[in-house]
């Protein structure tokens, strides 16, 4: 038998989560409402500070769609975006039938850029008439944005901020839990994140008549009749009380959850101390506390690499990494922006090695399906996606994993 591969972020069960289902299923409360979702949802607004309320929901896309729509977004409106992020950021503009308007990032914390959120702004005014109907910064693998100067921007132009911290369960900011600091505040349980309903998510809220008004929409909008009636367009987006019986049961093991994914980090810096041309991203200042729900770094584009010649030879079938299901078959080697060669090769070495690593997210505003989107860019988020790459952090990867991760690395490395 061979050494076990080496997951990016699995989900990791060590909790209560057999007491909380087995209870599910001994009282029969298998639907999207019980106690489980209750406790779920009052243990996530404790670990947030307890000020602010949290509706557990299906996804954390669903998160993200429920929050603009509270937000007034509608068809014909605009939203400021973070272009470096996953699509479950954008896609819900899209369900609405508002236009996703894309932010580039700074290069501290690989986040929206304030400089160019507020050029957006005015710009978009200046074109349109009107104001954006809401910002949503990403807290890319954890790290938090800028939020005193996008805050601050969002506040005087009256522009509502939805933070999408589906990375960020646990990171700080300025001593805040992110999440609680803009109007809204997205979670995610995917089973890749920091904790796991297997799949889930949650919205945080200002007030319990928010949360009220987000839980009418996620249970399909029905109004108070003894027959179904319904006046507005809802959604069938509740947390069904099993999976938050796997909520709860992570909980109880969240903060531990943190602290393993910051110690991965602690072990990634001291061994990758003295390797050249290999940059860990980490906090840029005591004001930023991220979760590392991913370790990244970035491969100087000089760096020589086993296999370079080799990198984008094969057309890739199939998604890389994770719970893909179904791809569609790729036509071409290439598209108009891709990691470097040496950083594909890096991934591919790793790969032989048994270790899952993984490219940066692509920008949204480089993805086809937005090509005709305003974006207001300064090259930041291309650069790093070309060069970037995300090293297994999850509470399976074990000290013993990153010295052999780092191990490898360093023999990919041509000198």
């Amino acid at each position: 038998m061979g050494r076990e591969r080496i997951y990016l972020c699995l989900a990791h069960m060590s909790g209560n989560e057999e007491k909380y289902i087995k209870e599910a299923f001994d009282t029969n409360w298998v639907v999207p409402l019980g106690p489980n979702v209750n406790g779920f949802e009052e243990d996530l607004k404790q670990f947030h500070g307890g000020e602010k309320e949290v509706v557990a929901l299906s996804a954390g896309t669903a998160a993200v769609h429920l929050a603009l729509l509270a937000c007034g977004v509608g068809p014909g409106d605009e939203v400021l975006v973070q272009s470096f992020t996953f699509c479950a950021s954008s896609h819900p503009i899209t369900y609405l039938g508002a236009t996703p308007i894309f932010i580039d990032s700074e290069s501290e914390t690989w986040n929206m850029d304030p400089v160019l959120l507020e050029e957006a702004i005015k710009d978009r005014i200046e074109k349109t008439g009107k104001k954006p109907k809401a910002i949503v910064p990403v807290y890319l693998y954890g790290m938090p944005a800028k939020l005193d100067e996008i805050l601050e921007i969002a506040n005087r132009y009256g522009i509502p901020v939805v933070e999408d911290a589906a990375e960020g369960f646990g990171s700080l900011y300025d001593g805040k839990m992110c999440g609680t600091i803009g109007k809204y505040g997205v979670l995610s349980f995917n089973g890749n994140k920091m904790i796991t309903t297997s799949g889930g998510g949650a919205l945080i809220c200002p007030n319990k008549e928010a949360k009220n008004e987000i839980m009418f929409y996620a249970t399909q909008a029905r109004e108070s009749y003894p027959y179904y009636q319904h006046e507005k367009i809802g959604y069938n987006y509740r947390m069904s009380n099993i999976c938050a019986g796997i909520g709860r049961g992570q909980m109880t093991v969240a903060a531990d959850h943190v602290a393993h994914h910051k110690h991965v980090c602690d072990l990634y810096r001291e061994l990758l101390a003295d390797v050249e041309c290999v940059t860990l991203h980490e906090n840029p200042s005591k004001k930023y506390d991220s979760n590392y729900w991913l370790n990244t770094i970035l491969i100087d584009s000089d760096l020589k690499v086993v296999g370079e010649e080799l990198a984008y030879e094969e057309v890739i079938q199939g998604a890389v990494g994770g719970a893909a299901g179904v791809t569609h078959e790729s036509k071409s080697l290439h598209t108009d922006c891709e990691p470097n060669k040496n950083v594909e090769a890096m991934r591919i070495f790793l790969d032989k090695a048994g270790i899952e690593a993984r490219p940066l997210w692509k920008p949204m505003h480089k993805q086809p399906v937005y090509a005709n989107n305003p974006a207001y860019l300064n090259g930041v988020s291309e650069e790093l996606f070309k060069c970037g790459m995300c090293l297994p952090s999850g509470p399976y990867v074990t000290d013993e994993d990153v010295h052999y991760i780092v191990d490898k690395i360093k023999e990919a490395i041509i000198k």
